[in-house]
């Protein structure tokens, strides 16, 4: 049944069918990574906690769970930004792994616990705490100025989330939670969060950084991993990436596969869409593709490339210009759950309108006549997972995995191919 999968959609891909590699006909295990990224936050109002990461299916059909997010302050050191979602907040059995809830006096409680227990549970499953984010990144630039700040860095990104040296709690107590560091130091040498510190020399400092991290890893643990979160843009890869040497000290690298088109544009576009879409107005035309070739050009391993993909929808409202919607021009985001201009896969699933689907872009959305959502269902990430099976990439990246439905819809269609 894959293998007739694969081959229809290849043809969808425009590659010859012939083209399926052998290992994708027999089903054979290839290693694809299936990373999500869970975030710490959502434990509050979106009352998703890690617990509904393996009763959704979603945790034994990933590799990675990516927790966000790490901070770097002021003095270039490592820290919690909610240390009581992390590891202070009692967990009662009801939200528990397990079942059973936090006792008083324990060494560990909150998301790290809870994800030591989804670990014990699922062996499989690597976890991983990620540095930065659009809210965390702004002293990355400080941070990583000289060789003393870099090494100091590394040493204490380590010893807080690797060798579990928790402020206000037993040394090593959160030691064996995580079993590496992903960095998502948005942007160097471009902008990203305002208020961030930019130099022209980050794209230099974050190689050198890289290694240094890669060389602290090593020492601490050989199996340690190292990862990275890449923009898509091509104006922000050549400003803070040497892709090639980069690449070599990484295990894999996650590149931004959504936010192509949204709400700060006054127009309509596709949040992820595949391939180019010749009908795009705007002067730099976005794609998941293109995306993925830029990487290649640049010394990019394909199977160290995992695609990101969006469990989340980009809208516009005031959308009024008739058909079908795409890049007609819009008087604002549209009214979102969480955000303005952005609403959760398992919420769109649900709003009234008319759905579009183009398979030349790989690209679908959601039009009423107002409201217009560009955002990814299964049959979406079908098409992605085979593209990135039949291209021979590492496999696919999620943001976020609270967004995907109560079945893991979204996860499941992924795992169906990249297997």
């Amino acid at each position: 049944m894959k293998k007739k999968i694969l081959i229809a959609l290849s043809l969808l891909l425009g590659l010859s069918a012939v083209s399926v590699p052998a290992n994708a006909q027999t089903g054979a295990h290839t290693g694809f990574k299936r990373v999500a990224y869970f975030i710490q936050w959502g434990v509050y109002g979106r009352n998703y906690h890690v617990r509904d990461v393996d009763v959704s299916g979603a945790a034994a059909k990933l590799t990675h769970l990516n927790y966000a997010f790490g901070f770097v302050n002021a003095e270039g050191a490592c820290y919690s930004s909610d240390p009581w979602a992390d590891w202070q907040r009692p967990v009662p059995a009801e939200q528990s792994v397990d079942g059973v809830a936090d006792a008083p006096g324990q060494a560990l409680n909150g998301n790290l616990n809870q994800l030591r227990k989804l670990k014990a549970k699922h062996r499989g499953l690597k976890t991983m705490i990620s540095l930065g984010g659009w809210t965390g990144s702004k002293y990355f630039s400080d941070a990583v100025l000289t060789p003393e700040s870099r090494a100091a860095l590394a040493s204490s990104c380590i010893d807080l989330w690797l060798r579990g040296n928790l402020p206000g709690l037993e040394p090593g107590a959160g030691a064996g939670v995580f079993d590496g560091i992903d960095l998502d130091w948005e942007w160097p040498g471009s902008s990203g969060a305002e208020g961030n510190i930019i130099r022209p020399e980050d794209k230099r400092n974050f190689t050198l950084f890289v290694e240094e991290l890669r060389a602290q890893l090593k020492a601490f643990a050989a199996g340690a991993q190292l990862t990275a979160f890449l923009p898509a843009a091509a104006a922000k890869i050549d400003a803070g990436f040497e892709v090639r040497r980069v690449f070599r000290q990484l295990d894999f690298a996650t590149v931004q596969g959504y936010d192509l088109h949204g709400t700060w544009e006054p127009q309509t576009g596709h949040n992820g869409n595949l391939f180019t879409d010749r009908r795009d107005p705007n002067p730099v035309k976005y794609s998941v593709d293109q995306t993925v070739r830029d990487y290649l050009s640049r010394g990019a391993p394909a199977r160290k490339i995992v695609v990101g993909v969006p469990a989340y929808g980009q809208g516009w409202t005031g959308v009024t210009g008739g058909g079908d919607g795409l890049y007609k021009p819009a008087t604002g985001p549209a009214p979102g759950k969480w955000a303005p201009g952005s609403e959760d896969y398992k919420d769109l699933v649900a709003k009234p309108g008319k759905r579009y689907r183009d398979v030349r872009t790989g690209a679908m959305w959601l039009y009423d006549g107002n409201e217009f959502w560009s955002y990814d269902d299964p049959a979406a990430l079908l098409q992605k997972a085979a593209y990135i099976r039949l291209k021979g990439l590492g496999g696919s990246m999620m943001w976020s995995i609270d967004q995907d439905d109560a079945r893991a819809s979204l996860t499941s269609a992924l795992y169906s191919i990249l297997r």
